[in-house]
């Protein structure tokens, strides 16, 4: 078996646990193909090598008909983690809560939006914060709620984290929990990827769980990652995150 290893001496205790923990979860049948763990320890995660190949169009559609299946596989609620697995979770190297909600606005403003606008503090600026404030008081408020149950999301679906072999689309390196589908077309439309539209027709072909108007609510769903990459790397992303919370309010 062709196997490679991921090595951190500094990675947060706990990290390639939850790593393992979430590519196991997203392993459902039909679903995208996932890489295989082999195994995990502190500083270590062995994983089964893809063999990269240029993704083509109709790899892109096999994609997202697949995610729309992976998504479908379900979780216990909005913010909990893979089904077992009590540690803690991440997106990068940062803590992510993954606490069950009843309700998917309440959850992403108060474990995703207002979390890690917390942790980017003076980035935002007040004035930047006063819009953060008033889309999670939208947010907790149910306006963006639709009737969709909790997906299974990848949670970090930027193209990095989309592989593609001769068998098609391969995902590594998820942030693992249950929350809105929108919220990995959202991360794979901030960043782009091969073959974007295709994937993205496919997959509201293939889903019977998105809104009407979907594609208008993508902004929001960008919000998060947004304010990760500000806590992160600062610079522009936080100026971004507020241009882009400020459509929702």
């Amino acid at each position: 078996m062709d196997v490679w290893t991921k090595r951190r001496t500094t990675a947060p205790a706990h990290l390639f646990a939850a790593e393992a923990a979430g590519l196991k979860w997203l392993a459902v049948p039909g679903g995208v193909d996932i890489v295989e763990v082999i195994e995990a320890s502190t500083n270590t995660i062995t994983l089964t090598r893809v063999h990269e190949v240029a993704p083509t169009q109709s790899a892109a559609e096999a994609f997202g008909a697949a995610l729309a299946v992976t998504h479908d596989a379900g979780a216990a609620a909005f913010g909990a983690p893979p089904d077992g697995y009590t540690g803690p979770s991440f997106i990068a190297d940062l803590p992510m809560p993954t606490k069950p909600a009843t309700n998917w606005g309440t959850f992403y403003a108060e474990q995703r939006v207002m979390h890690y606008a917390l942790l980017a503090g003076p980035e935002l600026g007040l004035t930047g914060r006063k819009v953060i404030d008033a889309l999670c008081q939208r947010l907790v408020a149910g306006v963006f709620n639709d009737d969709a149950p909790p997906a299974r999301l990848h949670g970090d679906l930027w193209a990095g984290n989309v592989l593609y072999a001769t068998t098609g689309a391969v995902l590594i390196d998820p942030s693992a929990h249950g929350g809105h589908r929108i919220t990995d077309l959202a991360m794979l439309s901030l960043f782009g990827t091969p073959h974007l539209d295709a994937a993205l027709n496919a997959y509201e072909r293939a889903s019977t769980h998105l809104p009407s108007g979907w594609r208008d609510l993508i902004g929001l769903h960008q919000v998060y990652p947004l304010l990760v990459h500000t806590v992160l790397f600062g610079g522009g992303y936080a100026a971004a995150a507020v241009n882009t919370a400020r459509r929702y309010i």
